[in-house]
């Protein structure tokens, strides 16, 4: 959520970063200067109305310690009409806090410098590739793969839960466990701590990293307990610092989790769902950092390159995107996203978005640090996938079968106790 007071000292840079999203925000933006007014406005009222009671209070007290009783029925009586006027202003500020509220939330994160202005994925800019696509002889996709090895059952899922449920089997169990152990054992060399989170979560927690009201319709929601299941690990570890103050040797804070992730995905549809490529449930390790504002974009930057590594040690081809502002996230200020190669899909698949938030998400979790002149200061969040399972794992069965099955990269062999399928 973006700042009052930054809106209202540098509202030309907040509209003109804004406009990089492909629309304009004059009206949103205006609105929240208006609503500031107000409330200030009514807060200036109060205050003088609240003066005048405490010392007309006090001229009264006065006055009935010299038996001036007349005079101090009159000064009460004034008291009863700035009650009526005090309760009025309360309720005005009330609603303008409310308001002016409402109007924050509606309004995205404000792109970073960077970022390049545009409306849709076509408009991203692929910053770096590595690796070669695989040269395969009439390759098949993974949904056959999954059929013909046994490994994943598509219809078993749709049997028990419905479409977007996979049934994981026997070598294809055994590959999403080495998986997950093999990225958390690599974030943890790299210093991350490992958290193991709630997968429900309350609406205060949505509402501090921006899923609501944002995607409130893409969540699923259990009406009885009021609590959501989790689209991603990076909900529940924020949320761990929600109106905590860090001490400035605490940072940066390095988490990584893993759990199960639950997205709707309301109105997907066609060719570019099938299988793996996009489900309802879905295996997720996340790493998540907090950092002091002057070195945030330098952790992106690591974040970035420690999740490529991951991808490289996997032997997987892939390119790094530069999203445009139009294709960011709403809570996003920044956000590169990892593609592989499908060899058999003939097209790259995403496999992960690391992303810096800057203050939007600390703001909402009023989650500060003591800066170095001691005083409290929002953080910066951050946040990554490292990696998301499904499309990793489609990638891997396309890009390395072969006649005589399908070769296992060497990482994970310690791991699976096999070397192929």
């Amino acid at each position: 959520m973006l700042q009052t007071q930054i809106v209202r000292n540098e509202t030309e840079r907040i509209l003109k970063g804004l406009s990089k999203r492909g629309k304009s925000f004059d009206t949103e933006i205006n609105r929240i200067i208006q609503l500031d007014d107000e409330r200030r406005n009514t807060q200036t009222q109060l205050d003088g109305l609240l003066a005048e009671m405490n010392s007309i209070a006090r001229e009264i007290g006065q006055l009935f310690r010299e038996k001036k009783t007349e005079e101090a029925e009159i000064k009460k009586a004034r008291t009863g009409e700035l009650k009526q006027s005090i309760q009025e202003l309360e309720e005005k500020l009330r609603t303008a806090e409310s308001d002016l509220f409402n109007a924050l939330t509606a309004v995205p994160n404000v792109p970073h410098h960077s970022v390049a202005p545009g409306k849709s994925a076509e408009d991203n800019e692929i910053v770096y590739t590595w690796g070669e696509a695989p040269i395969l002889n009439n390759p098949l996709p993974h949904w056959e793969l999954t059929k013909k090895y046994d490994l994943i059952d598509f219809d078993l899922g749709v049997k028990v839960t419905g479409a977007g449920f996979p049934v994981y089997k026997g070598k294809g169990a055994r590959l999403q466990r080495a998986l997950i152990n093999f990225f958390l054992d690599e974030a943890l060399k790299a210093g991350y701590r490992e958290i193991q989170p709630p997968i429900f979560i309350n609406a205060d927690s949505g509402f501090g990293t921006g899923q609501l009201p944002d995607k409130e319709g893409q969540m699923y929601f259990m009406t009885e307990d009021n609590l959501y299941a989790i689209p991603t690990a990076e909900v529940p570890i924020t949320n761990l610092y929600r109106d905590v103050i860090l001490q400035a040797d605490e940072l940066p804070v390095k988490n990584v989790g893993y759990t199960p992730c639950f997205r709707r995905e309301a109105g997907s549809y066609g060719k570019d769902v099938r299988g793996l490529n996009r489900l309802h449930q879905f295996d997720k390790v996340e790493i998540v950092q907090i950092n002091k504002p002057d070195t945030s974009y330098d952790t992106l930057e690591e974040m970035s390159a420690y999740v490529q590594g991951l991808l490289r040690k996997l032997g997987l081809h892939y390119r790094v995107l530069k999203l445009c502002g139009g294709d960011m996230g709403f809570t996003s200020a920044l956000t590169y996203d990892m593609e592989v190669y499908s060899a058999a899909q003939e097209r790259w698949l995403e496999v992960s978005s690391v992303s810096n938030f800057e203050t939007y998400q600390s703001n909402r979790l009023k989650l500060r640090f003591k800066n170095d002149a001691g005083k409290n200061e929002l953080a910066h969040t951050l946040n990554g996938s490292a990696l998301a399972l499904p499309r990793i794992v489609a990638a891997l069965l396309e890009n390395n079968q072969t006649e005589d099955g399908i070769e296992m990269p060497e990482v994970l062999r310690p791991y699976l106790g096999f070397d192929r399928i």
